[in-house]
């Protein structure tokens, strides 16, 4: 192999996603450290990605995307699931559909009750949320207005949305101004990672800031194939870049970024995981780790769909003249239907009275909505809402295809493979039908197509949901923090048994949150960044959330 030296950096991080860009611009404000990001993908130029409307036109684009696929899940009929993860600068936060959400306080929470962490919990993650947002409803108890992501409260207007709402409050279900705030639990409004109607993604708000300081570097097209050690310590990394192989050394830390994918694939290409599983591939062993690839979670999905018997603007917005006069308010003024994320409602409810908090996640769209197989998107006259199950109790794991890097990892994530994740999601598709029974939407509701009324009962409702689940896209959990012999990282994300190595992004959760993982990645790398740098955590907060259990 063709190796071609580069200069030393103090840190250098691996990826370029929502932690990564964090990363770089938390460890180079104040101008002491060097930085080198490596990303695989290219600059986050391509328009459309800016442009929220225009999220369903670029995140399967193979130019900008991992696209991974699961293996065959048994409990889905043993079909293989798309796996979306951006391959940008910017990451997933560059690809996704923009909903911010934190989790509820009670995820945290636990993660220092069950886990061992108890500088995890809500108290302390909170100031990170509030340094790291600049939000539009302004700065409160649980709010902050000055950071570098901006955050905007749904505008989008159609009637369908006010629909929702009130069928809320009519519901068992309640009304939530806030979901990140005060009461989080109810049908509400969400927040969106937008900025003057442009997406807002880990790339704008942190790594192009970093940018414009001489201390941080990127290197986009840089594939890491794997990391560089003296004796215990990582010393830096390999990677290909233009078709040659170049190594890199790190003076303090090697910081993998990378996602719950593609971080535990490199730390096992590397020779750090399960010793049986690397030497089955012929790869020298570093460190037998064995909670490396393991305890991988994500929110299986299904949609929940309704004819609406009055036509509305959206339903019609892909006509082609009303795209070109969406495309036009845009470029003139960031205005316009293209600035909308589209699922710019939803809640987070329980999928029985049993449950000690929100295990579902709603997430509602005023039109029917569909990608066919080749990519081009439809819209229809009805509404949908995806039926989240937020809390799953099945774990999966990753496994090494083989020792070449180039080859995608297999993706075991076992949806379903316990009987309370069937009930639970069975229940909440029960829950969404109560909902939308409300007099609320007694003037827009038609006939249920998805899944349909004739189906009824538990043993109906599994099958629709196995022959139609698919994911929310949030891979985590599987490089995990805890104190235990199963845990990859310590709680200040230090692999364990290796010096001068972190991994910071979803994969080191040890239990998935209840709600999107944009928020979260990014606190995460906020408050990683302190430790790596040896500086006080933010003093925790206090607020006092509403609670009904």
């Amino acid at each position: 192999m063709k190796h071609s030296p580069t200069k030393d950096y103090d840190y250098i991080i691996v990826g370029a996603g929502s932690a990564g860009c964090v990363l770089a611009n938390r460890l180079t404000e104040d101008g002491k450290y060097t930085v080198l990001v490596l990303e695989a993908g290219p600059m986050d130029r391509h328009l459309l990605i800016h442009i929220p409307a225009a999220v369903y036109r670029v995140y399967k684009d193979r130019k900008l995307n991992w696209n991974y696929i699961t293996e065959g899940e048994p409990q889905a009929h043993n079909r293989s699931i798309n796996m979306p993860r951006g391959k940008v600068v910017g990451g997933s936060s560059s690809i996704n559909s923009m909903v911010y959400m934190r989790g509820h306080p009670f995820d945290y929470d636990r993660w220092g009750e069950d886990f061992n962490l108890p500088q995890w919990n809500y108290a302390q993650c909170l100031p990170y949320f509030k340094a790291g947002e600049a939000s539009d409803r302004g700065a409160d108890d649980w709010r902050g207005d000055s950071g570098p992501l901006s955050t905007t409260r749904g505008k989008l207007d159609s009637p369908l949305f006010d629909a929702f709402l009130e069928a809320g409050k009519q519901s068992e279900h309640g009304y939530s101004e806030d979901l990140n705030g005060y009461k989080p639990e109810g049908i509400a409004r969400f927040d969106n990672t937008t900025r003057n109607g442009r997406r807002c993604s880990a790339s704008v708000a942190h790594l192009r800031p970093a940018l414009r300081r001489k201390n941080c570097s990127l290197l986009t097209g840089a594939w890491v194939q794997r990391i560089v050690f003296d004796g215990q310590r990582a010393s830096g990394v390999e990677f290909k870049h233009q078709g040659d192989h170049k190594t890199v050394s790190a003076r303090r830390e090697v910081i993998l970024a990378g996602g719950a994918i593609n971080s535990p694939q490199t730390l096992m290409l590397s020779g750090i995981g399960p010793a049986d599983h690397l030497r089955a591939h012929g790869i020298e062993l570093k460190l037998d780790l064995p909670g490396v690839g393991q305890n991988l979670q994500e929110h299986p999905t299904v949609i929940v769909k309704y004819a609406c018997t009055q036509a509305m603007k959206i339903h019609r917005a892909l006509n082609p003249m009303n795209q070109l006069l969406a495309g036009a308010q845009w470029m003139l003024k960031r205005g316009g239907p293209a600035t909308s994320v589209f699922w710019e409602a939803g809640g987070l409810i329980r999928s029985s009275p049993e449950m000690d908090y929100p295990d579902i996640e709603l997430q509602f769209g005023p039109a029917g909505f569909d990608i066919g197989s080749d990519g081009k998107i439809s819209l229809d006259q009805a509404f949908s809402i995806h039926v989240d199950q937020s809390r799953p109790s099945s774990v999966g794991h990753i496994e090494l295809r083989s020792a070449n890097p180039t080859d995608k990892p297999k993706l075991h994530f076992n949806y379903l493979s316990t009987e309370d994740d069937r009930r639970r999601l069975i229940q909440g598709i029960r829950k969404t039908r109560e909902i939308i029974a409300q007099k609320a939407f007694d003037a827009y509701r038609g006939v249920e197509i998805l899944p349909g009324p004739q189906l009824t009962s538990d043993k109906d409702l599994l099958g629709y949901i196995k022959a139609n689940l698919d994911t929310d896209y949030h891979p985590s959990c599987s490089c995990r923090m805890g104190t235990d012999s199963d845990a990859v990282v310590d709680e200040e994300m230090r692999v364990q048994g290796i010096e001068g190595l972190r991994v910071v992004d979803a994969s080191v959760m040890p239990r998935i949150i209840s709600a999107n993982l944009n928020a979260p990645v990014q606190m995460i790398a906020a408050r990683a960044a302190d430790f790596i740098l040896g500086k006080a955590q933010l003093e925790p907060t206090q607020a006092k959330y509403h609670f009904d259990g």
